[in-house]
């Protein structure tokens, strides 16, 4: 588990926020299992925390921060639930193929935790 470096703007802005890339691990529970092709369900154990497949680059943090902002004043209470909330389903779904992911090239699997927790947990679900 690799932990991503959160821009100072963010991290002021929801000092609350962890980001970590997580391909790997899938990967390697992936891989392990022996399974050839389906669906993985990847979603967070911890109830204030969401899975994102997306490509780890300084714009998708400007891009974040900005619809942080409009989404949920910084003032209001409960933010990090309410963003949450707000960001979409929890989970997300991926393809794997030849016992591979079905990822782009640059994109990876990243767990947004809005509590920080001790220890950032999810499960993984293998159809296939």
């Amino acid at each position: 588990m690799t932990s991503v470096e959160v821009p100072y703007s963010i991290a002021s802005a929801l000092p609350s926020l962890t980001v970590l890339d997580i391909t790997n691990e899938i990967r390697r529970e992936l891989t392990q299992s022996g399974q050839e092709s389906g669906i993985a369900y990847v979603s967070p154990l911890d109830e204030v925390a969401l899975v994102r497949v997306q490509e780890r680059e300084s714009g998708f943090f400007a891009d974040l921060e900005e619809l942080l902002a409009r989404l949920v004043p910084q003032e209001e209470r409960e933010r990090e639930r309410l963003l949450c909330m707000l960001l979409g389903p929890r989970g997300e779904q991926i393809p794997y193929a030849g016992g591979d992911l079905c990822l782009g090239q640059w994109q990876r699997i990243l767990l947004l935790g809005f509590d920080r927790p001790s220890q950032p947990r999810w499960n993984l679900t293998l159809l296939g």
